[in-house]
């Protein structure tokens, strides 16, 4: 019996990947070929790679890391993945309060807020929490080698009850894309992140509502809450903040588009 011929192999070279993605819509072809080439381990790993990506994963998703703050920080499928423009929000924690010895990231995700804080902040207590128990075990592997920890539940929920009054740093990346919006988002966000981390009900502002109504409680005196928004939601979230007894003001980042709310008790 004649011998099958053998399968081609994929194509891994660089300029075969990027026609690749080129032809899938990647933007950034280029770039994502060497990301992919230089975190795969075998060139069938790479084709993998390339072929997930063209199909519309999330270019960090398929890598299982994003690049935030200087750090690579581990993702997974379905969990939210952190955005360079948050990066801000980490910058304006550190210069409000530089010498914080407790951290608390809400809202967690991966963990990208509370490891860049952990690693600034160098023998910090760090600590995350996040309702998605996907996330928490994405941010657990983030945090630990700096000795942080993540927790599941609700916001202030999760938390251990010994850090309330004590924290000199809260972050709260909440979601806050308005419910009607959310089908308008790309489809990398829509269809590979959780709607839990996306949907900040009818006006965006639910769960940053929930967050302030209860940070004076959990602040040291002193402490600072910082939570991204957008443009139009920033004055809404600063009467917020003012409402639930902390003093208030915006950060605004014109190069990133970033818009942050910090609020000190």
């Amino acid at each position: 019996m004649a011998a099958v011929p053998a399968s081609p192999a994929p194509p891994t070279d660089p300029s075969s990947l990027v026609a690749a993605l080129r032809a899938a819509g990647c933007v950034f072809a280029e770039d994502e070929a060497r990301l992919i080439l230089a975190t795969a381990r075998t060139p069938g790993q790479a084709a993998a790679m390339a072929q997930a990506r063209a199909s519309g994963l999330p270019l960090e998703h398929v890598l299982g890391w994003a690049e935030f703050h200087g750090l690579r920080i581990t993702v997974a499928p379905g969990v939210f993945v952190p955005r360079r423009r948050t990066e801000f929000l980490v910058d304006q924690a550190l210069a409000q309060a530089p010498d914080a010895r407790v951290v608390v990231d809400l809202c967690c995700g991966s963990g990208a807020l509370g490891t860049a804080l952990a690693v600034a902040l160098d023998g910090a207590e760090v600590h995350a929490a996040d309702i998605d128990p996907a996330a928490v075990r994405c941010a657990r592997r983030n945090l630990a080698p700096h000795g942080g920890h993540a927790h599941t539940g609700d916001l202030y929920a999760a938390l251990p009850a010994g850090l309330r009054g004590r924290i000199g740093i809260l972050t709260a990346n909440v979601p806050y894309v308005p419910t009607a919006e959310v089908p308008l988002l790309p489809a990398e966000a829509r269809e590979h992140e959780p709607a839990v981390a996306l949907d900040g009900g009818p006006d965006g502002l639910d769960v940053l509502h929930r967050v302030a109504a209860e940070a004076a409680e959990w602040l040291a005196p002193g402490g600072c809450l910082l939570s991204e928004t957008s443009a139009r939601q920033a004055d809404a979230a600063l009467v917020a903040f003012a409402a639930a007894g902390l003093t208030a003001h915006k950060a605004v980042s014109h190069e990133w588009d970033a818009h942050v709310v910090i609020g000190v008790r």
